[in-house]
Parts: C-alpha cells; sequence; structure tokens
C-alpha cells in the first residue's frame, strides 16, 4: 500500500496520522522535493529519504501522535553532511533538506442507522462537512437511494445491513451514533448494541418522550444501568427549533451534531458573531 492509500484507509478507520513532506532541497539529497511519507502509531508507508533524516522527522511525527495535533505543521531542517549534528548516523550527500511536518487529525466519524426522510436529509446535510459519514439501512432501496447523494469533503460509507446494529462493532473509537430507523424494534436494538460497544461517542436516539420512557424501560431490563441507559440522548436536535417536517428535523440534529462535535477550545459565537 502506497502512501496516499495509507493515508486514506487511515482516515476512514478513524486513527491520526502525520503526512511528511520534502518541502525543499538545496544541493544533494536522497529524495526530490514531493516526496512524502504517511507516520501513524504503529507504521510507515512511504520515505522522504532513509537515515537520519527520516528517524528523526519519524520520531517527530510520533512525538505529535502522542499528544495534541492541533498544533499546526512544523518544518524540520536537515544537514546533509558529516559536520551536521545527527542521532541516527550521519548522511553525507552534500545538501541541505526542509521537511514538512503535517498533522492530520482524525475527523469525527458520525454513523446514521435509518435513511428515511429525515435519515437521508440528515445525510445530504452532514455530506457537506468535514466527516466520516456511515449510512446504513436494512432496506436495500434506501441505501441505493443515499448513493444518489451529491459529493461533498465528507467520506461516505454506505451499509445495507439487514441487522443494523452489526456494524456498530466496527466503529472506529468515539464515533457518533444516531438512531432514526423506520421500525422501533430496530432502534432498540441499535440502541442495546451501543450501550455493549465500548469506546463509542455520543448515541442519539429520535423520537418523543414518551418513545423514550418505553426504550428505557426496555434497556433496564436488558441489564444496562441506569447511568449507562441515560447516556442515550433521546429526543434529539435542538430544543427550540419547531417543526416536524424531515428537513426541519434534519436541521435540527445537524446543528446540534456541530456544536457537539466542535473541539472543547473552541468558544461558542456570541450573538450576531458571524464566523
Amino acid at each position: 500500500m502506497d502512501w496516499l492509500d495509507a493515508l486514506g484507509q487511515l482516515r476512514r478507520e478513524g486513527l491520526p496520522t502525520v503526512l511528511l513532506t520534502v518541502l525543499e532541497v538545496r544541493g544533494h539529497a536522497p529524495r526530490d522535493p514531493g516526496a512524502k511519507m504517511v507516520v501513524s502509531t504503529t507504521g510507515l508507508w512511504g520515505s522522504v529519504g532513509g537515515g537520519n533524516l527520516e528517524i528523526t522527522a519519524v520520531e517527530r511525527a510520533r512525538e505529535l501522535l502522542r499528544g495534541d495535533l492541533r498544533g499546526g505543521p512544523e518544518v524540520l531542517e536537515f544537514g546533509l553532511s558529516e559536520h551536521a549534528p545527527a542521532a541516527h548516523g550521519r548522511q553525507c550527500c552534500g545538501g541541505v533538506v526542509r521537511i514538512l511536518v503535517e498533522p492530520m487529525p482524525v475527523r469525527p466519524t458520525v454513523a446514521i442507522f435509518g435513511l428515511g426522510h429525515v435519515g437521508l436529509e440528515l445525510a445530504r446535510i452532514l455530506s457537506r462537512h468535514d466527516l466520516e459519514l456511515v449510512l446504513v439501512d436494512s432496506r436495500s432501496d434506501h441505501v441505493v437511494a443515499a448513493a444518489a447523494l451529491p459529493p461533498g469533503p465528507a467520506g461516505v460509507d454506505l451499509r445495507h445491513e439487514p441487522a443494523p446494529e452489526a456494524v456498530l462493532a466496527g466503529l472506529p473509537p468515539r464515533a457518533t451514533v444516531l438512531v432514526l430507523t423506520h421500525d422501533h424494534a430496530e432502534d432498540l436494538a441499535v440502541c442495546d448494541m451501543a450501550l455493549r460497544t465500548p469506546a463509542l461517542g455520543e448515541i442519539g436516539l429520535i423520537g418523543s418522550g414518551a418513545k423514550w420512557s418505553r426504550f428505557r424501560t426496555r434497556l433496564l431490563g436488558e441489564g444496562h444501568t441506569p447511568e449507562q441507559v441515560d447516556a442515550i440522548r433521546c429526543p434529539i436536535g435542538v430544543p427550540d427549533i419547531a417543526g416536524k417536517e424531515p428537513a426541519v428535523i434534519a436541521v435540527s440534529v445537524a446543528a446540534d451534531l456541530l456544536r457537539l462535535l466542535q473541539p472543547a477550545d473552541v468558544p461558542a459565537p456570541t450573538a450576531g458573531e458571524v464566523r
């Protein structure tokens, strides 16, 4: 697998990476400008030149992977001569190389279970954001309809699954789960399995207070604790956005979700502020 395929796969799997790029070369160097390498916590793909240069850049990338990837890119400069400082052996090509160290933070994953009127409208909105979308339905025709969504920046993974809850085990850590199926029995099965799946993020269920009361009783009867059950958010959406039309509900749910997904250190805008 080359570096580009690796970057795409790691992104879909919800794993953080760092992209190394040969930014500039003066004199002789092992690789030309534009050479790239992808670094994960456990793997390497591609090469920016080997030797001390590459090992040092990989070490710095893994320091970032162990910390906070939101600090922005860095540039490392290496002298390739016998007099240049080196922790991992000398490279005597005679040139100078600058390496761009570019953190690639994990894109949030949102799994939508149910591609009916609301689910499809919600998928349409979220496909325009920097997310990984997993769209699941037990009905093949609804999955086909979702395939016609206009392309956007989101990665979209369509799943036709007769038992939708089976998809949960393969979601990346901290994935958000939104349950909007056409069948309350399916909703309950997905909620039950979501509570049994470790490391998921938010779990949201569409429905009224009466529906949630019944679900809560059923989930407690399945052996979940009150604290576990109450981690499910129901109803979902912005409370003061009224309307039962699918597009209105989808906008409400999307707005609430994007608020939850924004980094904790990003302050909410004040009234009238535009960003």
